[in-house]
């Protein structure tokens, strides 16, 4: 029987343990919090966004755009609805974005824990793994108090994106260890740190609009929905959609500007028309107030000062451009970009460097927008390196 060891109990490394574990192998799990699925608890907002039922290979992005699709393929959406579906976890779609029925992100961490402790997994809490060597035909997996002998090794740590405890940077270091090359870890699916200096003004402001990224002057992508105005800039799930491209384009010496329509339903022309059929309804109003019910009472002191001028209004409205200066901050990312380089990795996910150690999740270069699909990267990527590593007959 292989014997099979996983650093780092999310939600990638339970999948893994449980796929190895059901495949014959000898599964010990290492997790350094005090319980393992802690990052689980936080997803969806605490309700678990398992996947979604949109699968498509545009969805996955990496520095190697084919890579991501040859692992999902493998273990593709249906096996996921089929797994859970075993565990006891029924699921609702809202739009395609796949929860649990319970609307708890806690339900699906319990029903993995329960299913690798049924399947014998032995989980081992608070083990920080310092290394891995290879002695004697084995690996040793090293800890700040043991070390673990095993045929395998899977590495499942995530990233440090996230203030949720736990979060590290330890699947980097030891893939690096390892000679691997890791593309830097930036932050993704964030808030957007914005040039300007008059944010503070119009912060805890809400508004429905399109949002497109441009770099260097080139469009690499479109959303729709709401925007929110902070402190720092702009956030809201439109803006963390194409947060990755801001992200990198910007810490690789590019131009990167967010471009608001906050009045898309009009053509700059009728909204010109608006605003002068307002001016006229209300004579006796000022600047500001002749646009109170139109807009956020902060966006209109951003928007107006002295003068109201409707041309200018409508072009600020049909594009109001927020110059990026970076993501908001590490700990408030969902998750990262970059990691393992794909190109070290097979289609197994098995290292090509390493024989028989293994990468998976977030720790591999690759990332998904909001919606599920970092999740079905960890499930699937889980099951993938799982079932691998633990096949009779793949020897060190």
């Amino acid at each position: 029987m292989k014997k099979v060891v996983i650093i780092g109990g999310g939600a990638s490394g339970m999948m893994a343990a449980i796929q190895a574990a059901r495949t014959g192998a000898a599964v010990t799990l290492l997790e350094h919090n005090e319980k393992p699925g802690k990052k689980i608890l936080a997803t969806g907002n605490g309700r678990c966004n398992l996947t979604n039922l949109v699968q498509e290979p545009s969805r996955y992005r990496s520095s190697q755009p084919d890579f991501p699709w040859k692992i999902i393929t493998q273990y593709p959406l249906e096996d996921t609805l089929a797994f859970f579906s075993e565990l006891g976890i029924y699921t609702k779609n809202r739009n395609g974005w796949v929860y649990p029925y319970s609307d708890q992100a806690a339900g699906v961490a319990q029903v993995l824990e329960l299913e690798a402790r049924h399947q014998k997994v032995k989980i081992k809490t608070t083990e920080e793994v310092t290394d891995i060597l290879r002695e004697d035909g084995q690996y040793l997996v090293k800890t700040a108090t043991w070390q673990y002998p095993c045929d395998s090794v899977i590495i499942s740590c995530g990233s440090s994106a996230s203030n949720v405890e736990g979060s590290s940077t330890t699947g980097y270091e030891l893939a690096e260890k390892l000679g691997h090359t890791v593309v830097k870890p930036l932050p993704s699916l964030c808030g957007i740190r914005g040039k300007d200096n008059y944010y503070a003004k119009w912060a805890g402001s809400r508004m429905d609009g399109r949002i497109t990224l441009e770099i260097d002057g080139e469009t690499v992508g479109e959303e729709q929905g709401e925007i929110l105005f902070t402190e720092y800039g702009i956030s809201g799930i439109g803006v963390f959609q194409l947060s990755r491209y801001a992200v990198r384009g910007t810490d690789e010496g590019k131009i990167a500007t967010y471009h608001l329509d906050l009045m898309p339903q009009l053509t700059k022309e009728e909204l010109v028309k608006l605003l002068l059929d307002r001016q006229q309804a209300g004579s006796y109003k000022n600047p500001q107030e002749l646009l109170i019910g139109l807009l956020p009472r902060k966006m209109i002191d951003v928007l107006v000062k002295k003068t109201y001028e409707p041309e200018k209004i409508a072009e600020r409205l049909k594009d109001w451009q927020v110059p990026v200066k970076g993501a908001y901050a590490l700990q408030q990312a969902q998750i990262c970009s970059g990691g393992v380089d794909p190109r070290e990795l097979t289609e197994q996910l098995e290292s090509r460097l390493h024989p028989s150690i293994y990468f998976t999740g977030e720790v591999i270069d690759v990332d998904g927008p909001c919606g599920g699909y970092n999740l079905q990267w960890a499930w699937s990527s889980g099951a993938v390196a799982g079932r691998a590593a633990a096949e009779e007959g793949r020897a060190l």
